[in-house]
């Protein structure tokens, strides 16, 4: 799955100064993913995804645009953790209770652009699960590219002021 993902990422390519590539790899539900993130770090430590590359070993595919739906979903959720998956705690309760007061990823923040890259199966193989195997692997491999476009490693999520 690393191979795939890497090279329909192009990975190698030269990237512009603040950009960088990450990767990893995760099984879950009898699934195989691995996500290559690119992202760009400005000056400031804001950091832009243009593109996600996840490549996906579910088995027998019978719905590839789920598939894409549920990948496409996943690099969104796994923005949202890296960035603000904060859950804090004031005498003894949960802070955050709803939306308003937990900040997700919007679509001016979401990913650019999502490749998903199924690998192909006859009805022979058994299809497996979708729904979140793509999740685990997105913030590590955000993590893994700020350190190539930076040189800084993020020490815990969320990234908050880290780049700063």
């Amino acid at each position: 799955m690393a191979e795939l993902a890497a090279e329909r990422a192009g990975w190698g390519r030269q990237l512009p100064k603040g950009r960088g590539l990450g990767i990893a790899a995760h099984r879950a539900f009898v699934s195989y993913i691995a996500t290559v993130v690119e992202v760009e770090v400005d000056a400031k430590g804001n950091i832009t995804v243009p593109r996600v590359d996840t490549a996906v070993d579910c088995g027998f595919c019978v719905n590839p645009e789920r598939v894409r739906s549920q990948i496409e979903g996943a690099a969104v959720m796994g923005l949202t953790l890296a960035k603000y998956g904060d859950i804090s705690f004031k005498n003894g309760r949960v802070e955050q209770g709803n939306f308003n007061d937990y900040p997700l990823v919007r679509i001016d923040e979401s990913p650019r652009e999502t490749r998903v890259h199924i690998v192909d199966h006859s009805i022979d193989v058994h299809p497996s699960g979708v729904g979140e195997p793509g999740v685990p692997p997105f913030a590590p491999a955000l993590c893994n590219a700020i350190f190539a476009a930076t040189g800084k490693r993020i020490r815990k999520l969320p990234i908050g002021d880290q780049l700063a």
